[in-house]
């Protein structure tokens, strides 16, 4: 067997049933290879010898982690082991008096290393975990957080709807220099919240903490989703706002970015992380390389090429491979912290600050001749007037 490293890992393909590839140094650190051909650590150990029993425990997701930084993680459960306890076990015994704020701290460790899978059977995205973190701490926590997993009950699950939905969680939260948190409860709230609960309570059950999940069977709220669409009369109301609000001075990146979301029909996130190798002009489409639902294609009409084509010198910056309208040559992009302010890092705090961008000029604009707010077709976030 030959040491595990990025080239033998990589070199692992499915091959139609689960498999693992044991490091050729250190006994009891491996891959597992599923079927699929998704791949992740392992480290293994046996009680009381030869025919002993197995306990395994997974380290993370290659990608996630490195060979290296598994490798080393798995030093530190096999040193313990070498020690004469059972690490794996203990941990699991521990684990059996848990909390619910235990549980909800170690579902969001494990997405973090792509050990929990969203939509397509993909590790979740930096915006969604950021977005279930909040759920987290602004509704779980504070109605369910002290009570035991195994002591939750579907009529728990019940109340905590109920008490979201009739807001016992809402506050105004100062989350920073400046930063502010407004917390909403509500019927919308309370859905996708027991929602995120149901996956937090299926990897209890996975982890082997309790033999059910409580969230089955509770009937959540219709979670009704805005849909809007701007008719011939609001598009020339919002040009019209938005050429007012140029001319008196409005940040014109702001403005061509919102003028790009009506010409696109785009969501606000993909128009914020759009990068210059997505732009077809020749097919005249954005290619998106990563959106909700994966890669996907918008066409690009006439008017929404001129703007691309016509924005001036200087108001198009790269920087990492994306593309970010500029205040002008030689200054920050619109969406970056300003200097002096703290600076979030992640490229869900980073759409976070660009959404920010877009609201604050979708508000100024309001106050002009067009009320615009954000409607939501199917998810995503459209201009819409009313």
């Amino acid at each position: 067997m030959a040491r595990l490293t990025k080239r033998t890992v990589d070199a692992a393909k499915a091959a139609g049933k689960e498999y693992f590839v044991w490091d050729g140094e250190i006994p009891g650190f491996g891959l597992r290879v599923l079927a699929s051909g998704r791949k992740s650590y392992v480290v293994q150990y046996k009680i009381g010898g030869r025919g002993g029993e197995t306990r395994r425990k997974s380290l993370g997701l290659h990608g996630v982690l490195t060979a290296e930084e598994a490798r080393a993680e798995a030093k530190k459960w096999l040193a313990d082991r070498a020690k004469g306890n059972d690490p794996i076990a203990e941990l699991a015994a521990s684990r059996k008096s848990e909390t619910v704020e235990q549980l909800c701290r170690s579902y969001l460790a494990a997405a973090k290393q792509g050990l929990i899978l969203g939509k397509r059977n993909r590790p979740k995205k930096a915006s969604t975990l950021a977005t279930d973190r909040g759920r987290v701490e602004r509704h779980i926590l504070p109605l369910l957080g002290k009570k035991r997993v195994r002591d939750i009950t579907n009529a728990d699950v019940n109340r905590f709807m109920r008490g979201v939905m009739a807001g016992k969680t809402v506050a105004d939260v100062k989350t920073g220099f400046r930063g502010r948190a407004i917390v909403e409860g509500g019927a919308g709230t309370a859905a996708r919240t027991v929602g995120l609960l149901g996956g937090i309570f299926s990897y209890a059950v996975s982890e082997g903490l309790r033999p059910d999940n409580p969230v089955r069977g509770v009937k959540r709220p219709a979670d009704n989703k805005r849909d809007r669409r701007l008719s011939s009369e609001n598009y020339r109301a919002l040009g019209d706002a938005l050429a007012e609000a140029e001319a008196e001075g409005e940040n014109p990146a702001a403005v061509a970015a919102v003028r790009l979301l009506a010409l696109t029909g785009a969501r606000l996130g993909e128009i914020a992380n759009l990068r210059s190798a997505e732009i077809d002009r020749h097919g005249r489409a954005l290619r998106l390389a990563d959106t909700k639902e994966g890669a996907s294609v918008r066409p690009l009409g006439a008017a929404a090429l001129g703007l691309l084509d016509g924005l001036p010198a200087g108001s198009i910056a790269v920087r990492r491979e994306s593309l970010y309208l500029a205040r002008g040559a030689g200054r920050p992009p619109v969406w970056r912290a300003r200097e002096g302010h703290s600076t979030d890092h992640g490229a869900a705090r980073r759409t976070r600050r660009d959404h920010v961008a877009y609201s604050k000029t979708f508000l100024r604009v309001r106050r002009g001749r067009a009320r615009i707010h954000r409607g939501n077709r199917s998810g995503s976030a459209r201009p819409a007037i009313g």
